[in-house]
């Protein structure tokens, strides 16, 4: 049986740590405004341009979440 074992050092210090953290909350505010503007712009549609785009109100938030997020 074969075992592989990978490591590798986690010397990142605190800036590194401070920068990945930025990093992340920048990420996840950009998901949030995709995720606003497309629910904006959906709910901004009327029933009739919804139903053009084989889409029903009650879709609206699962839509701009897969939009978003990808899920």
């Amino acid at each position: 049986m074969t075992y592989a074992n990978s490591t590798h050092s986690a010397e990142i210090g605190l800036g590194g740590r401070f920068g990945a953290l930025v990093r992340t909350v920048q990420d996840r505010a950009r998901k949030r405004r995709v995720y606003n503007v497309t629910l904006g712009e959906l709910r901004n549609l009327s029933d009739r341009d919804l139903m053009d785009l084989g889409m029903h109100r009650s879709m609206i938030h699962e839509v701009a979440r897969e939009a978003a997020y990808g899920k």
